[in-house]
C-alpha cells in the first residue's frame, strides 16, 4: 500500500521517522489551545478540535497522496484569527470567525480541485511571499515575548523589557536556553523536549501543579461550533469579513505549498518541478482547515517539522500514519496538557523559536530592488507593530503596485495583484483596518 520497497525504505525506518516528526510538532497541541484561548475558545474545544484536524490532514495525506509530510493547524494563523480577527474587532465572536475559516476551508477545497490555485500563487510576487513568512514569524515571536513577561508595555515607547527577577521570566528564559541548546546540538524533537524539561523545573519550584490528574476522555464542551455552511456564510456576508477569508486562504496556500514543495524536495520525492499527486496533497489540507473549523481550530497547514522525520529516512505514507495514531493517543491526556499549557513560560520558547525560524524568510527578499524590498518591509514590520497579520498583508499588496507603477513597471504586475490591492485598499480605507 506504501509501496516501502519502491521508496527505498522499511517499516521500520518510517515508524521511527513518524515518531520523530509526531515528537517535533507535537508542541502544537499545547500551544494552540493557549493562542486560541486569547479570543475565548475553551481549552477543551480546541486540543480536541486541533487533534481532530491534525488526523484527518495527517491521515488523509498518509492513506490517498502517500507522502510523509503532517497536516496541523498553522503556527501564525492561529494568532492571525486570535489577535487580528477575534481580539481586535468587539462585534466577532469566536463562532463568527470560525464561520470565515469554514467558508476559506470550502474555498480552499474548490480551488485545490481546480488550476486557479497553482496560477495564484505563480501570480503573487516571490518577495511579498517572503515578507509574510518573515512578518508572522516576528509576530509569533513577540507573541512569546509578551506572554511570559519578557516584554512589557511602556507608556513612552508602547514596549520595554519586562521584570528579569519575576519567576515566569526566568521560567521561560531557562526554557528558552535548554531548547536552543537542543536544537544547536540536532536533538530530534527539541521543542517538545525542551517543554518537558521546563515543565519539570516549573512542577519542582512549586509554579505547576497537576489537581485534575493526567488522564481523562475527550470532550468538546461547545459541540459542533459550524454545522451549517449556509449560516456560515451569512455570518461572512453580515459582519463583512471577505477580507479575514482571503487572508486565510492567501496565508495557507503559500504556507502549505512553501512547505510541501521543500519537505518534498528533501525527501527525494519531486520529478523536476512538479510535485506527484499535488492535488490530492493539497486536498488534505483543505479538508482539514474546513473539518477542524467545525470542531473549533483555526487553519490547517503542512508542517515544517515534518522535514525531521524525512532526515530519520520517512519517506511514505506510513510515516504519516504514525504521526496520526500517536495524535491520536494524545486525546486522551487532556488534564496534563492543560496544566502545562497555563503556564506560559514552558510554551514560550517555542513560539519565539518557531518566530525565528520562520524569519529565515527574510534572507530571500531582494533588498538591492526598492521597490521589491519596502513592500516586503512594510509587510515585516506592520505585522507585529499593528498586531494584524492582515494589516501587514493588506500593507504589501497595496504598496507593491504603486511602486512598480512609479518605476514605470507596472507590466510586470500580475492582474491578480492589481485585483487584491483595490480589495485590500477598499478593506483598510472603508471597512476597517482589522
Amino acid at each position: 500500500m506504501f509501496k516501502l520497497s519502491e521508496n527505498k525504505t522499511n517499516a521500520r525506518t518510517e515508524v521511527i521517522a513518524g515518531i520523530t516528526t509526531f515528537l517535533t510538532m507535537v508542541y502544537i497541541v499545547v500551544v494552540n489551545p493557549i493562542i486560541l484561548a486569547d479570543a475565548g475558545v475553551p481549552f477543551d474545544q480546541v486540543f480536541t478540535a486541533t487533534i481532530i484536524a491534525t488526523v484527518i490532514g495527517t491521515l488523509w495525506m498518509a492513506l490517498s497522496a502517500n507522502y510523509p509530510i503532517a497536516i496541523a493547524p498553522g503556527m501564525g494563523l492561529n494568532a492571525y484569527f486570535a489577535y487580528s480577527v477575534v481580539g481586535a474587532n468587539d462585534n466577532i465572536s469566536y463562532s463568527t470567525a470560525f464561520s470565515a475559516v469554514f467558508i476559506a476551508g470550502i474555498i480552499f477545497v474548490i480551488l485545490s480541485l481546480t488550476p486557479f490555485r497553482k496560477k495564484l500563487i505563480e501570480a503573487i510576487p516571490s518577495n511579498l511571499k517572503h515578507g509574510i513568512t518573515a512578518g508572522i514569524g516576528l509576530f509569533i515571536a513577540f507573541i512569546g515575548l509578551r506572554l511570559t513577561g519578557i516584554i512589557t508595555s511602556d507608556p513612552n515607547n508602547l514596549v520595554a523589557l519586562g521584570d528579569l527577577h519575576s519567576p515566569s521570566v526566568v521560567l521561560a528564559l531557562i526554557g528558552l536556553a535548554v531548547t536552543l541548546v537542543l536544537m544547536s546540538l540536532n536533538v530530534h524533537g527539541a521543542l517538545f523536549i525542551g517543554m518537558v524539561i521546563t515543565a519539570l523545573i516549573a512542577f519542582f519550584t512549586g509554579q505547576l501543579s497537576f489537581d485534575q490528574g493526567f488522564v481523562s476522555l475527550p470532550s468538546l464542551p461547545e459541540g459542533l461550533i459550524v454545522t451549517n455552511p449556509f449560516a456560515a456564510l451569512t455570518d461572512v456576508i453580515s459582519h463583512g469579513l471577505f477580507a479575514v477569508v482571503f487572508s486565510f486562504l492567501l496565508v495557507t496556500i503559500f504556507d502549505t505549498t512553501g512547505t510541501m514543495i521543500g519537505v518534498a524536495q528533501q525527501a527525494g520525492l519531486m520529478r523536476g518541478n512538479e510535485l506527484p499527486r499535488a492535488r490530492t496533497a493539497l486536498l488534505a489540507d483543505s479538508a482539514a482547515t474546513t473539518v477542524g473549523a467545525m470542531f473549533g481550530t483555526s487553519p490547517t497547514s503542512a508542517y515544517i517539522e515534518s522535514s525531521s522525520g524525512v532526515a530519520a529516512g520517512g519517506r511514505t505514507g506510513l510515516t504519516t500514519l504514525t504521526v496520526s495514531v500517536l495524535f491520536g493517543l494524545t486525546l486522551f491526556f487532556s488534564p496534563l496538557i492543560g496544566a502545562v499549557s497555563g503556564i506560559s513560560a514552558i510554551t514560550a520558547p517555542a513560539l519565539i523559536i518557531v518566530g525565528s525560524l520562520m524569519m529565515g524568510a527574510i534572507a530571500e527578499i531582494n533588498w538591492k530592488e526598492l521597490d521589491e524590498a519596502f513592500p516586503a518591509f512594510l509587510v515585516v514590520l506592520s505585522m507585529p507593530l499593528t498586531s494584524s497579520i492582515a494589516t501587514g498583508i493588506a500593507l504589501g499588496f497595496i504598496s507593491y503596485p504603486l511602486m512598480k507603477i512609479a518605476k514605470g513597471k507596472w507590466k510586470e504586475v500580475h492582474l491578480f495583484v492589481y485585483i487584491f490591492a483595490i480589495l485590500f485598499f477598499i478593506q483598510l480605507a472603508f471597512i476597517g483596518g482589522h
